[in-house]
């Protein structure tokens, strides 16, 4: 059993991480098979996003379809759960596009829009 002393630590441990919230961000536009997520997040290697896209699903947070063909099919869908999570991850994205604006040159970043 953990033991949290705040309720941000249980929203952390949940969702927290660098590829987790980015995962759930592109799944809450709609469904996804492992490569489309690999495409959309280049930076994240295999071996990781299929590890927390197994930690998303222990935590009830997104939902794995398995098509029963040849080549095997897998799908991953946002659940309920998750779903609840889209307005924190919106003000995230929100909270983001303005620290950027507000801190960094246009030359310091570039952001790519591949929603």
């Amino acid at each position: 059993m953990k033991t949290f002393y705040c309720d941000l630590e249980i929203t952390l441990d949940v969702i927290g991480g660098k590829w987790r919230p980015l995962i759930l961000y592109y799944l809450i536009k709609g469904p996804k098979r492992t490569g489309e997520l690999k495409r959309l997040i280049p930076s994240i290697s295999h071996k990781m996003l299929v590890q927390s896209l197994r930690e998303l699903e222990s935590n009830n947070l997104i939902i794995r379809k398995m098509f029963n063909q040849v080549p095997p099919k897998v799908e991953y869908a946002i659940s309920e759960m998750g779903m609840s999570l889209e307005p924190t991850l919106r003000a995230l994205c929100d909270w983001g596009q303005d620290y950027a604006e507000k801190t960094w040159n246009k030359d310091d970043y570039r952001r790519l829009n591949v929603e």
